[in-house]
């Protein structure tokens, strides 16, 4: 071997092995011109210690290299091409045993997205279809094990006849309470379905929840009725604590002494009610997307109730649910709608007795009008058509009845207290009637 032997000395790969070619130095020794020139690497070719012969092979070599990689190339494109014709495939075949799935796994999805539009509808197709024994336990266990709506449980659970309420009591025993304290139950609980929006379903909830809890738990509060009172006392906090709206923010001491003497005249433990505190403080309950606003909006009402209330273009009386929260009063055609028909921002308005309906209407009502310093115009409200879209109200006044006298003045009274002043928009109504009747003011 000559003196420049060794691992890569003389290798055009760069592999760092040793060439097996032999250093020949001979200029005359013709070689074969079928090789292209430019498969033969330019430092080669200007390299003098090869000869023609040794040239010729690496420039085979690298044009071979060069053909292999473009194969490659073609390969992973191929490769590449196949891939995504199995998963068209796939998908195609998905397709076929989706239609060739068997009629009872087709019947039971439709029942269940059924169920998540119309909830009735969707038990009475289950029961149709043989997939659904209506029984109480049978139906709460449907409700508890599979992935519904919780809006549609929640609506179902609501229901006010003794079948639905069957139905809950058996729904609420699937819960295990056993070793929880209250706020984690609460969670579990309230995670299963959504709160409907009318009072008294709530109170029905909440009540087997507290028999729920405390047949779980029977050494920890003194009566059901703890629990019960208890129980709403913390989503009240939550409300309170987490509500943008909720300007004053109640403090431990405050959330304390609200629950004073609601253990059967004992005190419950000072530090069971910090923790319960705390554990809501630092970890709101997550209310479902769909019920965010609507859980808030009653839970932090002022006041609510059946009322009735006259048309605006056409002046008959209809029976509306009224919420009366954030200087706002809300109505519905039901209780359980979540969305609102109409919403009166309680702005620069008054609220009186109306006694100038010469009908049977006309006893128990009273009307919320534009106040003394802001006479002319429309009230600021808005309500939604029958097709869904939200307009601007055009009254002048809103004329309601009540059941009773008493009802009339405690609404009269709440909605006294929740309406706010503008003195700027009282300003600006001055300003505009001086110009109407007097010409331009000079500042």
């Amino acid at each position: 071997e000559g003196p420049g032997a060794g691992p890569g000395a003389s290798d055009p790969l760069g592999h760092g092995r040793s060439s097996t070619f032999p250093r020949r130095k001979s200029k005359d020794r013709k070689c074969s011109t079928t090789t292209p020139v430019d498969s033969i690497p330019t430092k080669l070719l200007l390299d003098t210690s090869w000869t023609e012969e040794e040239k010729e092979v690496v420039g085979k070599i690298t044009s071979s290299r060069r053909q292999l990689e473009g194969e490659i190339e073609e390969l992973i494109g191929e490769l590449t091409r196949i891939g995504e014709e199995m998963d068209c495939m796939a998908e195609c075949i998905q397709i076929v045993q989706d239609n060739e799935e068997c009629p009872t796994k087709k019947n039971l999805r439709r029942g269940r997205k059924l169920f998540n539009s119309k909830p009735k509808e969707g038990i009475q197709f289950l029961r149709d279809q043989g997939l659904l024994n209506v029984t109480p336990e049978d139906i709460a266990l449907f409700l508890f094990s599979n992935q519904l709506d919780k809006v549609a449980i929640g609506e179902y659970l609501g229901g006010g006849n003794d079948f639905n309420i069957r139905v809950l009591q058996n729904f609420v025993s699937l819960h295990d309470f056993c070793g929880q304290d209250l706020v984690k139950a609460l969670r579990s609980f309230l995670d299963s379905f959504q709160l409907p929006g009318e009072a008294q379903k709530i109170d029905r909830m909440m009540e087997f929840f507290a028999h729920r809890y405390c047949d779980c738990n029977p050494t920890i509060f003194s009566s059901t009725d703890t629990c019960y009172i208890l129980s709403f006392s913390i989503i009240m906090l939550n409300t309170s604590l987490h509500n943008p709206n909720v300007k004053e923010k109640p403090t431990v001491e405050r959330f304390i002494s609200m629950n004073r003497d609601i253990n059967a005249g004992k005190e419950l433990p000072h530090e069971l009610l910090k923790s319960f505190y705390e554990s809501i403080k630092t970890e709101p309950f997550q209310f479902h997307k769909e019920a965010d606003e609507y859980s808030e909006m009653f839970f932090n009402a002022d006041y609510r109730g059946w009322l009735t209330k006259e048309g605006g273009r056409h002046k008959s009386w209809k029976k509306r649910w009224f919420i009366l929260t954030d200087n706002c009063l809300y109505y519905f055609k039901s209780p359980e709608d979540r969305e609102p028909r109409g919403i009166i921002p309680l702005v620069n308005l008054d609220v009186k007795e109306c006694s100038d309906i010469k009908q049977k209407k006309g006893s128990f009502c009273f009307e919320i009008v534009m106040n003394d310093k802001i006479r002319a115009g429309t009230i600021n409200a808005c309500k939604t058509q029958p097709d869904g879209k939200v307009v601007v109200g055009k009254h002048i006044n809103y004329r309601i009845q009540a059941a009773s006298e008493d009802e009339r003045q405690e609404w009269m009274r709440r909605i006294r207290a929740s309406i706010s002043r503008n003195p700027f928009l009282e300003m600006l109504q001055q300003r505009r009637l001086r110009v109407a009747h007097k010409g331009p003011v000079t500042l």
